[in-house]
């Protein structure tokens, strides 16, 4: 049943504005263990002993309970081994898998919408367990030198271990996030010398990591296969300077007439850093036929897609074919209100990771110097418009003359915020939409088509180069 709220379109804003109980307590701790690794656990001092405390406190009554104790005792002593420094960093994400949780419980008060039920198999395995472990003893040493005291020796003995781990498909996603976590750090060292440590997200990747050097963690997803009519809501567009990812959320309606599901669908590509706005597209488009229908506004039917427990497409264009018109605000308005929610695997549950597809319209806007809000139901809502992207015609002042909104709800800094996918807005007398995804397909913006054939050019010469090379 969809939550009655006037003037929230189809979600309530109060569920996200009051206080989580428990939710201060459980971010401090996870504080005060992050500041624990900012100084390292070579020679700890009394204010680490009391953050490692702090952090096995607040687990105190879980499973977790007896191994942290004693982590926390043999770190705050200088003893710690591998297997206590790993149970530390299970405490922390179970401290923010709470988190996720209570949060994610409340994005379901406010949407109406039920969560999926979990489906995750046990793992188990020891595949590649020597790297696994090397790699461990990697992290250990970052944890006891800690932040302020990384410097390129300690950083670069990474580099073995991820030229190891890269051949294998199994170990490519620890080898992926070591590589990245490595070259941040080295692109920090001397650690001593830093004004700012970025400590929480440090923190975060370290203990990601330590926990996916536990044999089994980084086991293949359990993927199924779907059938249906998919129906795009909107893109979010993640670029660096080397390489680009546009994930679609979208929903699906099962051929088998199950209710219909939430999901996203994926695709990632390199990119040279003189290819830029509009031109992003040209190196996502031909690897997934999704984008060219989310421009053109259309579905697709799904036949056998492969898709995991978390709701993520596998996309394979051999799956997939254009249907037939399909406007995101419809489904919006009918369909979104009676999805079901994807569930979050056990090591994604992270604050961070909240990213749900939700629906306004009828709202307040209002604009001052921190940025822009919705008012939805006498409570605000801050909107995001940062992290809309510019090879899209949605921008910040489309968003604040706009009417109604599709976006993502995510979590930051504290609270709840909204980041637009697409909105609606009356242009004489009209609604027109405009999408973060609209060029997707291809566009006749003027400053589309100019960033178009400027990656034209871009990718054209570099692709001549590296014929070239192969060729020698």
């Amino acid at each position: 049943m969809v939550p009655p709220d006037p003037g929230g379109g189809l979600m309530r804003a109060d569920p996200l504005t009051e206080p989580v109980e428990g939710l201060d307590e459980a971010l401090a701790a996870v504080d005060a263990f992050d500041e624990v690794l900012v100084v390292g656990l070579l020679r700890p001092r009394p204010s680490q002993a009391a953050g490692l405390t702090r952090l096995a406190d607040a687990v105190a009554g879980t499973p977790l309970a007896a191994r942290a104790a004693e982590a926390a005792e043999k770190a705050a002593a200088g003893s710690a081994g591998e297997e206590h420094l790993v149970a530390l960093a299970a405490a922390r994400a179970a401290l923010l898998g709470s988190v996720h949780d209570a949060l994610r419980a409340r994005v379901q008060e406010a949407t109406g919408r039920s969560l999926a039920e979990e489906t995750f198999p046990q793992r188990s395995g020891q595949q590649g367990a020597n790297l696994l472990a090397a790699a461990r003893t990697w992290l250990s040493d970052l944890a006891r030198c800690g932040w302020q005291g990384i410097d390129h020796e300690v950083v670069s003995s990474a580099a073995q271990v991820v030229s190891a781990m890269l051949p294998d498909p199994a170990l490519r996603r620890l080898a992926m996030l070591l590589d990245g976590f490595s070259a941040e750090l080295a692109a920090s060292c001397p650690g001593a010398s830093l004004e700012r440590v970025p400590v929480r997200r440090w923190a975060d990747l370290w203990s990601r990591a330590m926990l996916l050097t536990v044999p089994g963690a980084i086991e293949a997803p359990s993927v199924g296969t779907v059938d249906g009519r998919l129906l795009p809501l909107g893109v979010d567009v993640q670029e660096h300077a080397t390489a680009v990812q546009a994930q679609v959320h979208a929903v699906l309606e099962p051929g088998d007439g199950a209710p219909p599901r939430l999901v996203r669908a994926a695709v990632s590509a390199p990119k040279p850093d003189t290819v830029v706005g509009a031109g992003l597209w040209q190196l996502l488009r031909p690897h997934m036929a999704l984008l060219t229908a989310l421009g053109e506004g259309r579905a697709m039917q799904l036949t056998d897609m492969p898709v995991t427990a978390e709701g993520d497409l596998l996309w394979s264009d051999e799956h997939a074919g254009v249907g037939d018109a399909a406007d995101a605000f419809a489904t919006a308005r009918v369909v979104l209100p009676t999805a079901v929610d994807a569930a979050s695997a056990p090591l994604d549950r992270h604050p961070t990771g909240i990213a749900v597809p939700v629906f306004l319209e009828g709202y307040a806007v209002e604009k001052d110097g921190e940025g822009l809000t919705f008012g939805v139901a006498g409570h605000v809502l801050a909107v995001d418009t940062d992290r809309a992207p510019a090879a899209g015609p949605l921008t910040p002042e489309a968003v604040a003359a706009s009417s109604a909104c599709i976006g993502l709800l995510r979590w930051d800094a504290g609270a709840f915020t909204l980041q637009p996918l697409a909105v609606e807005k009356t242009v004489r007398k009209k609604a027109v939409a405009l999408h973060a995804g609209g060029w997707a397909g291809g566009t006749t913006d003027k400053a589309g088509v100019k960033a178009e054939k400027a990656a034209t050019a871009a990718v054209a010469v570099l692709r001549e180069r590296a014929g070239r090379l192969l060729r020698k």
